[in-house]
């Protein structure tokens, strides 16, 4: 975008020596979405050749990744683990001085189905899981090693993740393991993906073994995300970053003078914006796009989480995930997070996560608070003997409906582009996490594949203007 108004060109004095060369303006952007993307664009942005403004509707930052109060305490408001070969999240923990804050410990898993549950942490767990025969245990195994060989899940794009893995692990293990797990991610949604989606879910867990650890670790920030969030933004804060709450958009134009944007009584005018926000929030926010601009950010099927937290008196099983194969049950998958995080830190009780992932416009998302208090109680109550309703010390139900654009078939075809029609104008959202899945690291990388992207876009600019005052 060339920038004409602002230039001005100083009279021409013999004695040059005399005359103060005029300070350069800086670059305006503005960042939509106070969330882990939109903080982590303006952690890579923020320069003191740019005057940067991140902008959130709601009156918290962080996201899917901020923390709320649950009885007395204050944790997470979805449950968050980092792995070891999260380099993304690693590299801004250290930026912002929290690299030695990580604890690391080792976790086990339950799969529970037919009423049972059965651990699934090592070879002997995985010899004893009656649900399967030898063959099908064997089969299931190979499926593993071989995908966590795939370096790259682009060919799996165009391949039905059920046809894939009954083809490597047959019918039954799909059934009684795969179909379960797909579901506990996505819902109803698990029908639409493609292959690329489960190999990018083995690709990340296995990673860590790759380079020679032969057991999952999982790490937490002492203080959870609330610490974290808290960190970055004082960070921000320091290198001349504005960040402004409780301001939603409404609209964003190209003007003569760069680009708008718009909210309720207020309005400003920088020379980049990015978008963070999801597609159809992004469609109607940017009114002036292309016809297939529109329809690319309104096609993405997105699927969305109902996640019921609560503090409990003592442990159910002492596992981080329990996987549930069971249709019955009103959630997709058990988290303790008590056996990643010191129980002190929770004041001794532990703290439960059960989520249960629909498509965004689920009727889940409309049933009461209390509704679901009574048929989590119920489920807990049905799987765990140990179990009681007085255990129950405090309950909290968070609904995000567009947590992640599902990756169906040639999704890559699908993904709307980072630059859009009017310049200066940018969209970046959880969209375009190809051949992968939605966690903070993954988030974290996608904002510096689009930092690097939007330097070449402001080279471009700069090295305009540069040319109009030459001359």
């Amino acid at each position: 975008m060339t920038i004409i108004e602002k230039v001005e060109v100083a009279p021409i004095n013999p004695d040059a020596s005399l005359v103060s060369p005029m300070p350069e303006r800086k670059i305006r952007w503005c960042i939509v979405g106070g969330g882990m993307l939109g903080l982590a664009l303006a952690h890579k942005l923020a320069a003191p050749e740019r005057d940067i403004t991140v902008v959130e509707a709601s009156d918290r930052f962080g996201g899917l990744a901020d923390a709320w109060q649950l009885g007395p305490i204050t944790w997470d408001r979805h449950y968050h683990v980092a792995l070891l070969s999260d380099a993304n999240l690693g590299g801004l923990l250290k930026d912002i001085g929290l690299a030695d804050e990580m604890n690391w410990t080792t976790t086990k898993t339950d799969f529970y189905t037919g009423g049972q549950f059965y651990p699934l942490n090592n070879a002997i767990d995985y010899l004893r899981f009656k649900p399967l025969s030898l063959i099908e245990k064997a089969r299931l195994a190979f499926t593993i090693l071989y995908a966590a060989q795939i370096r790259n899940g682009v060919r799996l794009e165009s391949v039905p993740v059920d046809t894939w893995l009954t083809r490597l692990s047959g019918r039954g293990a799909y059934e009684q393991v795969w179909r379960p797990l797909l579901r506990a991610k996505l819902g109803p949604n698990y029908r639409n993906v493609s292959a690329s989606f489960i190999w990018s879910v083995i690709n990340r867990f296995y990673s860590a073994r790759r380079s020679g650890l032969k057991t999952e670790m999982f790490g937490t920030v002492t203080g959870g995300y609330a610490r974290i969030i808290e960190a970055l933004m004082r960070s921000l804060a320091s290198r001349g970053v504005t960040s402004r709450l409780n301001t939603p958009v409404r609209s964003i134009h190209r003007v003569t003078r760069g680009v708008e944007v718009s909210g309720a009584n207020w309005q400003s005018i920088f020379d980049h914006v990015i978008v963070t926000a999801p597609g159809p929030l992004a469609a109607r926010m940017c009114p002036n796009l292309t016809i297939e601009e529109r329809d690319r950010l309104t096609a993405a099927r997105y699927q969305g989480v109902v996640c019921s937290s609560l503090l409990l008196k003592k442990p159910l099983r002492g596992r981080y995930l329990t996987y549930i194969a069971d249709e019955s049950i009103p959630f997709t998958g058990v988290i303790e997070m008590t056996a990643v995080v010191d129980p002190k830190f929770f004041g001794g009780s532990s703290l439960v996560y059960l989520p249960a992932y629909v498509p965004s416009d689920d009727p889940l998302f409309e049933i009461s608070d209390d509704e679901l208090r009574g048929r989590c109680v119920s489920a807990l109550t049905k799987m765990y003997a140990s179990f009681h309703e007085d255990d129950l010390l405090a309950f909290r139900v968070s609904r995000a409906r567009n947590v992640m654009a599902v990756q169906s078939l040639n999704y890559y075809q699908k993904v709307p582009p980072m630059e859009t029609s009017i310049p200066g104008l940018h969209i970046v959202n959880s969209s375009q996490i190809i051949n992968g899945n939605l966690n903070v690291d993954e988030t974290i990388g996608l904002a510096e594949r689009a930092f690097r992207a939007l330097l070449e876009v402001e080279g471009s600019q700069s090295l305009s203007v540069d040319r109009i005052q030459s001359a």
